[in-house]
């Protein structure tokens, strides 16, 4: 039985969003096309019918990652400006920190995408760059001298790098995961703020 355009487009959306989540929550490694595929109700066939590869699909979940980072990063913005605060707060959110399949598609596979092909990072690079440029442009209408591309790098590989530990420690040690992330939340909130 053949299934019409809209179906086909249906299902396609329905396996990326299963795969976003579950990459976030277990790894591009950790987690194989049958699962992906019984997640978004569909058969594994049916992924191969839309993706070449897993890896191909991995790519079209980071999109998805970095689409729903963008929105966001938008959201209560202030004269089409994100408000960088409000980002920071939510990002570094214990909720967050728990919430692997909901939150930074970079948080949860930094370490592993260099493991991937080319186009995976290629991906993850824009997304990382989106933000960035946001940290730039406030960081230079803060302190118009500053050379702010760098500060602005270091400022969400800060974010990255925080989540990433506040969740390795967060069982064993919770009150260091909670120092990890107001601590980060801190150093990124003074840097954004210092005129």
């Amino acid at each position: 039985m053949k299934i019409t355009k809209e179906k086909a487009e249906e299902n396609r959306v329905a396996l990326v969003a299963a795969a976003a989540r579950l990459f976030r929550e277990k790894g591009v490694d950790g987690v194989g096309v049958a699962e992906i595929s019984k997640v978004a109700g569909l058969t594994h066939g049916a992924l191969y019918a839309h993706f070449p590869s897993k890896e191909a699909l991995a790519v079209e979940a980071m999109k998805l990652g970095k689409d729903q980072a963008k929105s966001k990063l938008m959201e209560g913005n202030r004269d089409g400006e994100p408000d960088l605060e409000a980002f920071v707060a939510y990002y570094l959110a214990p909720e967050q920190r728990d919430n692997y399949a909901e939150s930074c598609a970079l948080a949860a596979a930094a370490s592993e995408i260099g493991r991937h092909e080319a186009a995976l990072s290629a991906v993850s690079t824009e997304s990382f760059l989106n933000t960035i440029n946001a940290f730039e442009k406030r960081l230079v209408a803060n302190q118009p001298q500053l050379n702010a591309r760098p500060q602005a790098m270091a400022l969400m590989a800060s974010l990255i790098g925080a989540m990433a530990m506040a969740r390795a420690t967060v069982k064993s040690h919770p009150e260091v995961s909670a120092q990890i992330l107001e601590g980060a939340h801190q150093l990124v909130s003074d840097a954004l703020n210092k005129r």
